[in-house]
């Protein structure tokens, strides 16, 4: 920390002097990048231009599972951004390394993580004895199985599953599609829902859409969101549970099991894999033990 004290000094007298904001702003960005610059020294850098856009995301992770809200996660990037941003100008750095990291909104709006048992708590909340509860397990299944977002849910006709070879194809943002496979929990009750529930919910209209509502109409992401609310909610799971919690955890679960980041970011359907780094996260002690495990001199 205390080899980077006179560039936060001159970037503090910066915001005082050019930029006239408050004394407690002015706190504010000292603690956000005092804690900041405290990881690059204990991680050994000695230059901030020799840090890497992982290892800034590796830090607003590690402030997230400290325990600050997503919105001083938020206000943290914001801070060294702009840092980064004043060090550049001042010819201080030779790169900003920090100008390619996603805006603060995707660290307000990054849901909670369920661990895999509440994954297994939620997937077993819906009633299997009703139709409606049934449809429910399989937009639970699927959204959990392959990362699916709720439009893309909304989205999903007939023709996109193949329940014989357990895929489905999925159309995300910008009209791009992939195809991931859905596995056994999660065909089987898609299976379920389409062979026992559908055919009374479309009630021989022509509708291409998988997902009904109970009056045979295309159910709407808002819909989906209330679904999903309402058996977290029943289950019991202490999270604020919603459409992109079981997308956030798919990724997760995928990385902490050992899954090479670049196929992840494929079946997120990420265009640039630094989308994905901020996405996920992992547990920093499932990391070094992977490293111990695999590396030939962990």
């Amino acid at each position: 920390m205390r080899r980077f004290e006179s560039l936060l000094t001159r970037f503090l007298d910066y915001l005082t002097v050019e930029c006239g904001l408050s004394g407690n702003t002015i706190m504010a960005y000292r603690r956000d990048l005092e804690a900041f610059l405290t990881f690059a020294s204990r991680k050994g850098f000695s230059r901030l231009d020799a840090l890497k856009p992982n290892d800034i995301v590796d830090f607003l992770m590690r402030e997230k599972r400290r325990g600050l809200s997503p919105a001083s996660v938020s206000r943290r990037l914001v801070a060294v951004r702009m840092f980064y941003r004043f060090l550049l100008a001042e010819g201080q750095i030779r790169k900003d390394v920090a100008a390619t990291i996603e805006s603060s909104r995707a660290w307000r709006n990054l849901p909670d993580v369920l661990t895999r048992r509440e994954v297994e708590q939620l997937l077993a909340t819906p009633d299997l004895s009703t139709p409606l509860g049934v449809r429910n397990a399989a937009i639970l299944e699927l959204m959990y199985a392959c990362g699916a977002r709720a439009q893309e849910v909304v989205d999903l006709a007939v023709e996109d599953v193949n329940l014989e070879y357990a895929y489905v194809r999925l159309t995300g943002k910008g009209g791009k599609e992939r195809v991931l496979p859905l596995g056994r929990a999660a065909a089987g009750r898609v299976a379920q829902y389409a062979e026992e529930v559908r055919p009374d919910l479309v009630r021989g209209r022509d509708r291409a859409a998988l997902f009904l509502s109970r009056t045979g109409r295309k159910l709407n992401r808002e819909r989906i969101w209330q679904i999903i609310r309402k058996l977290a909610l029943k289950s019991g799971v202490a999270k604020n549970v919603h459409p992109h919690t079981l997308r956030h955890s798919f990724a997760t679960h995928l990385l902490e099991g050992g899954a090479d980041l670049r196929y992840v970011q494929e079946m997120l359907g990420h265009a640039s894999i630094d989308t994905t780094q901020i996405y996920t996260h992992v547990d920093a002690s499932r990391l070094r033990s992977i490293h111990r495990k695999y590396h030939p001199r962990g």
